[in-house]
């Protein structure tokens, strides 16, 4: 059983609950997002249709929560590898707060670290995470951001912009 870090609105530890229970009541809990990037392509992926929420919905490389008793940076780690098959360097960019209704009894309302690194190696998908992925020109992603946001997720739709900024401010 999956018991997620609660926190407060400065990411300070409140207590754990498991993690359905946590969904269902909408209660503010750690979590991170991981964005890859090659160069002018970022790494996204569909989540599997059977997903719990945003199932079928593009998003960020890698996403999840830290677990009771783990470090982000473990859990950073174990989640690329479980999910993508990959390790590689990764840093915190920034933090964000957000809380999405999915359906009565079902919330997502995260700390969301978001992780940023440079990845150019093969990728090994686990499909009861993620349905397909792709590298895709960030120039194209930043359109698709405005004419189709109903393909992405919810916290991908806030992230995603910051880190586009993030890495073509780093190329100059």
């Amino acid at each position: 059983m999956d018991e997620l870090i609660l926190v407060d609105i400065y990411d300070r530890e409140i207590g754990s609950a498991e993690k359905a229970y946590a969904h269902e009541k909408g209660l503010l809990h750690r979590a991170f997002s991981v964005f890859l990037v090659n160069g002018n392509k970022m790494l996204i992926q569909k989540r599997n249709v059977n997903k719990y929420h945003s199932g079928g919905l593009w998003a960020n490389a890698c996403c999840s929560h830290p677990r009771k008793g783990e470090t982000l940076e473990c859990a950073v780690h174990r989640r690329m590898a479980e999910e993508l098959g990959i390790d590689c360097e990764v840093k915190e960019v920034f933090s964000f707060t957000y809380r999405t209704a999915f359906a009565e009894n079902l919330y997502e309302y995260e700390f969301d670290h978001v992780l940023l690194g440079s990845y150019d190696g093969p990728v090994s998908l686990n499909e009861e995470e993620a349905s397909e992925y792709r590298w895709i020109d960030i120039g194209k992603l930043g359109d698709e951001l405005v004419t189709h946001p109903e393909r992405y997720s919810s916290w991908f739709l806030i992230a995603a912009p910051r880190v586009i900024k993030l890495v073509e401010g780093e190329r100059g």
